[in-house]
């Protein structure tokens, strides 16, 4: 097994769909803009994800892709079986890489693939989503915070740590 771009690609835009799962179908020009990927690169890979029935597509005005199940019910290792080339022992490359593989233990690359594929089905769409969604929460949680540190800050604007000036006579005679 190999990840190579196109199945990072196709779980960010499963992840995509994941996180629009209860709103209209999401356009693929629109996942295009969002996930910075050429609309014909997400037609072939919708494509796979169509006919392994991992999305399903609602065609005219307003259609696009939904997630075909629920993402709980749908793993990364679904959606990387679904776009990528499962045959391990394939040579690719120069002649001198294809020697060097016939030298390599198989049964080494043949548990690394079996590692890589237990540990993928082990991660839904739906914990990704809610990982990123936390992330973003974190992100937004600290922005608030941050602009808010700012405005304390501001000049003219008395420091939580400073004591508060005093307004009237009567108050500097209770201070005592």
């Amino acid at each position: 097994m190999r990840l190579t771009t196109k199945g990072r690609v196709a779980v960010s835009a499963m992840g995509d769909l994941a996180a629009r799962r209860n709103r209209s179908p999401v356009s693929l020009a629109t996942m295009s803009e969002r996930q910075q990927v050429s609309v014909s690169y997400l037609e072939h890979l919708f494509g796979n994800l169509r006919r392994h029935g991992l999305v399903s597509a609602t065609r005219g005005p307003g259609g696009g892709y939904r997630l075909g199940r629920d993402a709980a019910a749908i793993s990364v290792a679904d959606i990387v079986r679904a776009v990528e080339s499962m045959d391990s022992d394939a040579p690719s490359g120069s002649m001198a890489a294809r020697n060097e593989q016939r030298c390599t233990t198989p049964e080494l690359w043949a548990s690394l693939n079996k590692c890589m594929l237990e540990f993928l089905e082990n991660v839904s769409l739906q914990s990704i989503v809610s990982d990123s969604a936390r992330a973003a929460w974190d992100a937004e949680v600290q922005a608030q915070a941050a602009s808010r540190s700012r405005l304390a800050r501001r000049p003219g604007r008395p420091q939580p740590d400073r004591p508060m000036p005093v307004n009237s006579v009567f108050a500097l005679g209770g201070r005592g």
